[in-house]
């Protein structure tokens, strides 16, 4: 006997989150595989749209647009990656004590029609370094990168104690304003900028690399591979690939390595957790991020 629509059994309605990343170039991006893997385990129908301003000839100057359009839509969120993660900041509604300390916003929670600025790339470095280097000698350290991520990473840096943390940036005055800050937040005068790779290498105990450098899009080494040492170790923010030729080189003369899964993954439990008020589960995600990244190297040959 054919049931009547009376007698079907209609399943409730999962809750439905939708999320975006802001950046330019982010095709490539594992994170909304990720976010949707774990919101399914968490019973929530979970939507990840990639906002590329390279699709549409767009910057940073599109943000406004960007943001009052996701507000009006519904989101629940924005992921913001490179060029958008301080530009972003004057845009909100307000700012957590960890984004306002990092100068620098990754994401984006939206509730009741207000803009929250969190920042999750720092404490996603340091849950990575930490897994991957827990003896690592933090006396010395080289920072490449002043940027979004950097200026997080030099945080959380200081943070994990490093004693003296040395800034290169292609823009002096930007490195020398992030050691400024640095200087005035934390004890010791411990930051300082440097021109130069190899000006701040030499005495170095280990080196944190936060460019987009050697990724699949703009592939090829931060700095002169010969400054490299194998008593020197070497932390990548860039996961995809995972190999960038800075750890490569790096591996080849015996230096330990933390690789950019670890904060790939580090950021993308924060920002869970943000969005929908639900904690991932650290070992399930970190599965799911590396069996996606051996899926997109084999479609890439």
């Amino acid at each position: 006997m054919t049931p009547t629509p009376d007698a079907v059994a209609f399943e409730p309605a999962r809750p439905q989150v939708l999320l975006g990343l802001i950046g330019a170039g982010i095709q490539q991006s594992l994170t909304p595989a990720m976010h949707q893997e774990e919101a399914r385990h968490h019973g929530l129908r979970l939507h990840y749209q990639l906002i590329d301003l390279e699709k549409f000839h767009g910057s940073a100057v599109d943000l406004p647009g960007l943001l009052d359009a996701a507000r009006k839509i519904g989101f629940a969120g924005l992921n913001i990656t490179y060029p958008c993660k301080q530009a972003v900041i004057p845009l909100l509604d307000e700012l957590s004590d960890e984004a306002r300390a990092m100068g620098a916003v990754n994401t984006v929670v939206i509730r009741d029609g207000r803009l929250t600025g969190h920042n999750t790339d720092g404490s996603g470095w340091a849950r990575g370094f930490r897994r991957a280097l827990p003896e690592a000698d933090l006396s010395r350290v080289v920072l490449l990168g002043a940027g979004g991520a950097g200026a997080a990473i030099a945080h959380a840096a200081l943070r994990l104690g490093v004693g003296e943390l040395r800034i290169v940036d292609a823009d002096l005055a930007r490195a020398t304003a992030l050691a400024l800050e640095l200087n005035a937040r934390y004890d010791g005068q411990r930051a300082r900028a440097c021109q130069s790779a190899e000006e701040a290498m030499p005495g170095a105990t280990g080196l944190i690399h936060a460019t987009p450098t050697g990724m699949a899009k703009l592939p090829g080494l931060p700095l002169d591979a010969a400054l490299l040492r194998p008593d020197l170790w070497v932390s990548e923010v860039v996961y995809f690939p995972l190999e960038t030729a800075l750890l490569q080189a790096a591996r080849a003369i015996g230096c330990p390595i933390s690789d950019g899964g670890g904060m790939a993954v580090g950021q993308a439990l924060g920002a869970f957790e943000l969005f929908t008020g639900r904690t991932a589960d650290a070992a399930r995600v970190e599965r799911h991020f590396h069996h996606l990244l051996a899926e997109r190297e084999r479609q890439n040959g």
